[in-house]
């Protein structure tokens, strides 16, 4: 079984001693062609093809310009550890064990707009390149033709490691659509998580979702969770499986009373 998350916008590569072990991200060779692209564009043009502030944008091309293809601890960090935001709120890896960094490392992958594919234990550096940006070249108009299907290549290669043909998507839609599902050779399931509003309406809200599904990675890691059924099991910040409106593929997660924000 094989989990894919969404990277994170905010980063932080403060110096961290929480585990030792790194690895080299899968990909590299695609993310040196797209740092070329990426030089020659200008902060101006930057922050117009990524719709930032002028100040963001002068950030960002000083993360293209510092980005090196062979580097260590000393300018870079692992992705589970460098990506924060609500996804990374919920999933908590600085309070993971060894058992739990090496079970991720197996069971985990983190798609991006820059790596393609990324391991837990991937060294990254700091960049900000998000999946959906219409960055157009000699590939085609955008980052998804850019990575074609070597994302979705990638994903089986790592089931077929395992020997199984079992994917979690919690990933998020922009994301996920550059993992080609029409292409892979295993059975995508997609937990949805959902919370109660005022008319007693179950509905999946944004910002709730994004930590559920966090927590719901977590779940699966420190549990070492290699079977669906162990999924069904989540009884996390208040969710609950609910087996009505639930399919094989779409298992719900319900909450009645989300917590006040």
């Amino acid at each position: 079984m094989l989990i894919v998350l969404s990277p994170a916008k905010r980063l932080d590569f403060e110096p961290q001693s929480l585990h030792k072990v790194t690895s080299k991200p899968e990909l590299l060779s695609s993310s040196k062609k797209l740092i070329a692209q990426l030089r020659e564009l200008s902060p101006k043009h930057l922050g117009k093809l990524m719709s930032v502030s002028d100040h963001l944008a002068d950030e960002v091309h000083s993360y293209f310009a510092d980005w090196k293809a062979k580097y260590d601890t000393a300018t870079a960090k692992q992705a589970l550890l460098a990506f924060r935001g609500d996804v990374y709120l919920g999933l908590d890896a600085d309070s993971f064990s060894t058992k739990d960094f090496e079970f991720a490392q197996q069971h985990l992958r983190i798609l991006s707009g820059l790596y393609g594919v990324l391991r837990p234990l991937d060294l990254i550096q700091p960049y900000r390149l998000e999946m959906g940006t219409k960055l157009s070249g000699d590939h085609g108009k955008d980052l998804y033709a850019f990575w074609e299907d070597r994302i979705s290549k990638t994903i089986d290669k790592a089931l077929a490691g395992q020997g199984d043909e079992v994917l979690i998507n919690l990933a998020s839609n922009e994301y996920f659509k550059s993992v080609q599902a029409k292409n892979l050779n295993c059975r995508v399931v997609t937990p949805v998580f959902t919370d109660r509003n005022p008319k007693g309406e179950y509905k999946v809200m944004s910002f709730f979702a994004k930590k559920a599904r966090g927590l719901m990675a977590r779940h699966i890691i420190r549990g070492q969770i290699d079977e669906e059924a162990g999924i069904r099991k989540f009884r996390t910040a208040g969710y609950k499986y609910d087996r009505e409106q639930s399919t094989d593929d779409k298992p719900v997660f319900t909450r009645d009373k989300p917590p006040a924000t």
